[in-house]
């Protein structure tokens, strides 16, 4: 079971010997309430629990309990069912005993939820549905427990405005697009805050670090500020079955990166919710602020995107590159359209400085990290390979933009006219 517990200061408890001025807890009864992740129960009556003094060590009063492993006395799990609020980034969830483990997204019960207090319906009619879609083990409870990725419906099963994932299924079942079984590598970039001031980790309070250069994939207690918070995050995915592929410290001081993928279609988006849902709760526990902000600090500071690395079977086969080029033809003709779905406050990071295009020209280019679509010199001396559209906000719905990708590169048709133009105004000829 991975261990992401924040120990508390206010509750606590300490283990010592045996000592004539207080009345322990007996041996008998703390290993009725305690088990060890071993799954013995800790019967051990050379130790005792006391009353704390400052002198002595401590340990978290509710460790014992949240570790408890429930296997060994009863068939049932928790479940933890996700869904996504109003405002289209806020992960909200709640939790409800399960009579027996389960294997499929199947298996669960819909739930419902008063959407009026999520800002998803009018208090006069409040009710909306979750339908249960994918499955993962659950880190923080361990065992057979498991978070659920919802989806959200009315009464009447109509998927509500803020439900993203029902039209990425619709484009994903597509026959067109099933043929060509899209791969995603998703690059999640975040800024972890300081509680009280909302200033990022590690940086003097109303002050600024030094400027951006030594901060990028550094080491150093002077350079990497909240290195736990990724590494917990990246082992917490892991045991999740999240497909996480990578971690690094980003250019500014505080921020951090992870890497989903690759995923085939509407995976991508389902394993990008699970795991922001698991950075929120493990910044939680560690009293940071988590935020998806793509330029959180106004200057000459880089923001934070979402880069998302796409490719096709007919782009990974020999040939490759000409599909590419085609795709890169019907981004370019569609980029107000992408832009537009592509995060909240994208304009304040897409400037064409710090490693960015400018939000209102689209551009491509092999190897350059400042045009709109990259793509890489291993795929250009191949031949064949991916690209990797840049301009996504770390606030993204990665369903939105996944289903988008697919749908403007596999369904989606030019003029021929408007292809000609545009080939010839971005320097492609396909």
């Amino acid at each position: 079971m991975a261990q992401i517990l924040a120990p508390s200061t206010q509750w606590q408890m300490r283990i010592t010997k045996t000592s004539p001025c207080v009345t322990p807890i007996t041996s008998k009864m703390w290993s009725s309430l305690v088990v060890k992740q071993n799954k013995k129960v800790a019967r051990s009556a050379k130790f005792r629990v006391m009353a704390i003094k400052p002198d002595n060590s401590t340990i978290n009063r509710l460790e014992g309990l949240l570790n408890l492993d429930i296997t060994p006395f009863t068939d049932k799990i928790i479940a933890e069912y996700i869904w996504i609020g109003g405002t289209g980034i806020d992960v909200r969830s709640k939790s409800r005993t399960i009579s027996k483990p389960v294997e499929d997204p199947s298996e669960l019960p819909k739930w419902n939820y008063d959407g009026s207090s999520t800002g998803q319906a009018p208090g006069e009619d409040s009710e909306v549905i979750l339908y249960p879609q994918a499955i993962f083990k659950d880190p923080f409870r361990g065992g057979n427990n498991i978070l659920v990725i919802c989806d959200a419906y009315t009464p009447a099963g109509e998927p509500i405005p803020t439900n993203k994932r029902h039209r990425a299924a619709e484009i994903f079942s597509n026959p067109k697009v099933q043929a060509e079984i899209p791969w995603y590598g998703i690059e999640q970039e975040y800024t972890l805050l300081q509680t009280d001031v909302k200033w990022p980790l590690g940086w003097p309070v109303g002050g600024y670090p030094g400027p951006q250069g030594p901060y990028y994939c550094s080491a150093g207690a002077d350079k990497s500020f909240g290195r736990d918070i990724s590494d917990a995050h990246y082992k917490a995915c892991l045991y999740a079955g999240i497909n996480i592929s990578g971690t690094n410290g980003e250019v500014m001081p505080g921020q951090w990166e992870y890497q989903v993928g690759p995923s085939v279609g509407i995976e991508a988006g389902d394993h990008i919710w699970a795991s922001r849902y698991i950075l929120e709760r493990i910044t939680e526990q560690a009293g940071v602020v988590l935020t998806l902000d793509p330029k959180p600090i106004e200057g000459d500071w880089n923001g934070a995107g979402c880069h998302t690395n796409y490719s096709t079977k007919s782009m990974r086969e020999e040939g490759g590159f000409e599909v590419i080029k085609k795709a890169i033809l019907n981004l370019s003709l569609r980029h107000k359209v992408h832009i537009e779905a592509y995060g909240e406050g994208n304009e304040r990071r897409l400037t064409g400085k710090h490693e960015t295009a400018s939000i209102n020209t689209f551009s491509w280019g092999v190897a350059n990290r400042g045009c709109s679509i990259r793509v890489g010199r291993d795929t250009e001396k191949s031949g064949k390979g991916y690209l990797e559209d840049r301009r996504p906000a770390s606030n993204m719905d990665p369903y939105t933009v996944t289903a988008l990708l697919a749908e403007s590169t596999l369904l989606w048709e030019p003029t021929l006219e408007a292809e000609a133009l545009a080939a010839q105004k971005i320097a492609l000829k396909v």
